[in-house]
C-alpha cells in the first residue's frame, strides 16, 4: 500500500499537513510494508528537506499511490481518479460552496473519506484541529479586549512559534476582573479550557458566575443544558435536547448580562434553536463585548456573526440596533472573531497534533480489516455512489 501526502492548493494558503516528518517516520515503523511520498510544497510549515531528512520520499507526481492525504477540499480538476482520498470536504451539512467537489468525488469513482466523518461506535468525533481552534480562539477573544479598549497590544497567533509562545505573551498582560463564557466541552472546548486555565482565569460554577461578582477574571463552561430550556418546562435531559432539538429554546440571555466575552466551542445541528439571538444583543443589560465564534456558522446559532473574518482581518464590529457590521471602534460595536480556519495560525502544532490521532485512532483500520468500523462509517463515496450512510446528500449532489 502506497501513501501520498498531498500539497494544499486553498487559497488562503494552509501551512497545515496530516502527517508531519515525525510522523511519518512513526508510521513507517509501525508498519513497514508502508510506502510513503509527500508531494512538494512551498508552503508547508514542514520543509521538503524536513521531510526528506526524515527519510520520506518528496516528489512532484504522486499519481502512483493509493491513498491520498490532504486537509482542505481539492479542487475538481486536481482530483485523480480511482483513488482514495481523505480531507475535510465541507460538503456533509450540504454546503452549496462545495458541491463540485462531491460532484467531482462521485464522477471520478473516488472511494472518499472526510476526516469530519471519522468516528467512533457513539458517532464521537476521533480526529481533528478543534483543540487548536479552541487555544487560537480563546487568545484572539483576549487580543480583541485589548485592541478595543486599547489597555494591550498582543501580536496575532500567527506570528508566534506555537502554543506555549502564544501563553508567553498572555502572560505578559494584566486582565481585568472580566468574564468569560464559553459553551462547549469538547476538543475546542478543550482547547479554550487550556488557554484560559494557562494565564490563571479563574473556573467558577454557573451559579457562582450568573450570581456573583468577581475582582479577577473568571470563565464558565457551559454546557447545552445550561442555555437551553424545554419549551413545555419538563424535566431537562441531555439526551432528549439531541433527540428533540425542536422542543427547546435558548435562554443563554442570563450569561448576556453578565458576560464580557463569549467563546463558541459548541457543535450546532440545524434544527437546534438560535443561542444568541438578534433581540438578546440589543437588550439593554447586555454586557458583551467581543464574541469569538469559534464554530462559525454564518447567519446560525450567533446572530452577532455575519460573516467570517480572515486570519489578515479577524475583527469587526457589530452594531445591534441596526443588526449591521460597523467599525469594530464604534462605542456601541461588539468586537466578533469569526475567522474559519484558526488552527492555521498554529500550523505546526494544529498539524502533530492531528497526525497523532490519525495514527492512533484510523491507520489500525487499514490493516485489521476495519475490525471496529471506522473506515466504513467514515466513507462518503464508493463506486460513483454515495454510501448509505450518506445517501442523503444525493439530492444535494443533483442540486435539488
Amino acid at each position: 500500500m502506497k501513501f501520498g501526502i498531498l500539497k494544499e492548493l486553498k487559497t488562503p494558503v494552509d501551512k497545515r499537513v496530516v502527517f508531519s516528518p515525525h510522523a511519518l517516520v512513526k508510521l513507517k515503523s509501525l508498519y513497514p510494508e508502508l510506502e510513503l511520498k509527500v508531494e512538494s510544497s512551498e508552503v508547508r510549515t514542514f520543509s521538503d528537506a524536513e521531510y526528506q531528512n526524515s527519510g520520506i520520499e518528496v516528489t512532484n507526481d504522486i499519481s502512483d499511490c493509493d491513498v491520498l492525504f490532504g486537509v482542505k477540499e481539492i479542487p475538481e480538476a486536481n482530483l485523480i481518479p480511482n483513488k482514495t482520498y481523505f480531507f475535510f470536504s465541507h460538503t456533509i451539512k450540504k454546503q452549496p460552496h462545495n458541491r463540485a467537489v462531491l460532484q467531482g468525488l462521485l464522477a471520478k469513482n473516488i472511494d472518499f473519506y472526510d476526516h469530519e466523518t471519522i468516528v467512533n461506535e457513539n458517532n464521537q468525533r476521533l480526529i481533528g484541529f478543534g483543540y487548536y481552534a479552541g487555544m487560537v480562539g480563546a487568545y484572539n477573544s483576549i487580543r480583541a479586549f485589548g485592541i478595543k479598549f486599547e489597555l494591550f497590544k498582543l501580536p496575532k497567533a500567527e506570528t508566534l512559534s506555537g502554543k506555549e509562545d502564544l501563553i508567553r505573551h498572555l502572560k505578559r498582560i494584566i486582565l481585568p476582573p472580566i468574564k468569560f463564557v464559553f459553551t462547549g466541552k469538547g476538543k475546542v472546548g478543550s482547547g479554550v479550557k487550556e488557554i484560559l486555565d494557562a494565564v490563571k482565569v479563574k473556573s467558577v460554577t454557573v451559579d457562582n458566575y450568573l450570581t456573583k461578582k468577581y475582582t479577577q477574571p473568571v470563565y464558565t463552561q457551559i454546557d447545552v443544558l445550561d442555555y437551553n430550556s424545554r419549551k413545555d418546562n419538563t424535566v431537562l435531559e441531555r439526551i432528549d435536547f439531541f433527540q428533540n432539538p425542536k422542543e427547546y429554546e435558548s435562554n443563554f440571555e442570563r450569561f448576556t448580562k453578565v458576560s464580557d466575552i463569549v467563546i463558541t466551542a459548541h457543535f450546532h445541528a440545524n434544527e437546534a434553536p438560535q443561542i444568541l439571538t438578534k433581540e438578546m444583543l440589543q437588550y439593554k443589560d447586555c454586557a458583551i463585548k467581543i464574541v469569538a465564534d469559534i464554530s462559525c456558522d454564518i447567519n446560525g446559532p450567533m446572530a452577532c456573526t455575519l460573516r467570517s473574518s480572515t486570519i489578515d482581518e479577524p475583527f469587526y464590529g457589530y452594531l445591534p440596533i441596526e443588526n449591521k457590521e460597523v467599525d469594530l471602534f464604534h462605542p456601541a460595536a461588539i468586537v466578533v472573531m469569526a475567522v474559519d480556519n484558526l488552527p492555521c495560525e498554529l500550523p505546526k502544532d494544529a498539524s502533530e497534533g492531528f497526525g497523532e490521532m490519525f495514527i492512533e485512532h484510523v491507520i489500525p483500520a487499514f490493516f485489521n480489516g476495519d475490525k471496529d468500523g471506522i473506515l466504513a462509517r467514515a466513507k462518503i463515496t464508493e463506486n460513483g455512489k454515495l454510501t448509505p450512510r450518506f445517501s442523503y446528500l444525493q439530492d444535494f449532489v443533483e442540486g435539488k
